[in-house]
């Protein structure tokens, strides 16, 4: 397919893992799925690096930075387009959330800002500028899907329709309790599932994951495991395809899915 050019407002457009060590998730990623990286230098963020599917020269699909505090665990960031970030900010506070990056140029590239929602899932909006997010979308190896657990889906619902403008979400059956998907107009980008039979709060708080197209879950596990991962969920079949939860070896949880169909979940 085509490489992508821009997104929707409210759409999902880029993740970017925060790890303690980048050398490891380094190794980890590019042997997992594929990946080369390469490292951008920026005055007000600090270096960050950026997956590539690929060789070097690939398409982007993700991004990499170091923890900015020892005491916060390493995490995936998944993060949402807008069309004005200061905007988007403000509507993140009304909403009841938290910021906690103010909107920052990055370069030529874009406005970021960094975020928590009432539960305290973090996550990012994006305004672009020269880049729009990843160039690739539900393909091998690139992001398919990103997916909140969390403990009250309603607060939830809530306060993503204000912040981006989500519609429904529609409900559908869930591996272990009730699934629900969000829209932005009438297509489908992202989930919310309570997290049943875990404690969210302490050490398990709410939290964004994204899924990661794959050709063989199974492979993909063995391989994971291989490398200094390990396997939250076993291969579970679903409706919609064949996933995986996962940690990698600085315990970022991430999810693997082969897909059965081509539409998102």
């Amino acid at each position: 397919m085509p490489e992508i050019t821009s997104y929707e407002p409210g759409s999902p457009n880029w993740v970017e893992l925060s790890s303690p060590d980048i050398e490891a998730s380094k190794a980890f990623y590019c042997e997992l799925f594929d990946w080369s990286v390469y490292t951008v230098a920026d005055h007000w963020v600090g270096d960050f690096s950026i997956f590539t599917r690929g060789d070097v020269t690939g398409p982007e699909v993700a991004g990499l930075t170091s923890l900015a505090d020892d005491s916060i665990s390493a995490t995936w960031i998944c993060y949402f387009s807008v069309n004005d970030a200061d905007a988007a900010a403000d509507a993140v506070l009304e909403a009841g959330g938290q910021v906690h990056m103010e909107p920052t140029n990055v370069a030529h590239m874009g406005r970021v800002v960094l975020a928590a929602d009432t539960q305290g899932a973090g996550f990012g909006l994006w305004q672009p500028f020269a880049f729009p997010g990843a160039a690739l979308f539900d393909e091998p190896n690139t992001v398919s899907w990103v997916e909140l657990a969390c403990g009250d889906t309603g607060k939830a619902m809530d306060f993503y329709g204000r912040v981006l403008g989500w519609s429904g979400p529609t409900e559908m059956q869930g591996v272990v309790s009730t699934y629900y998907v969000w829209r932005v107009g009438g297509r489908r980008v992202a989930g919310v599932v309570r997290a049943a039979g875990r404690r969210l709060s302490g050490d398990v708080p709410a939290r964004w994951m994204p899924y990661f197209a794959v050709p063989d879950c199974e492979a993909s596990v063995a391989q994971a495991e291989r490398l200094g991962g390990t396997v939250r969920l076993p291969c579970t079949d679903t409706p919609n395809g064949r996933f995986s939860v996962l940690s990698d070896p600085t315990s970022a949880t991430l999810a693997i899915i082969k897909r059965r169909f081509e539409d998102t979940p």
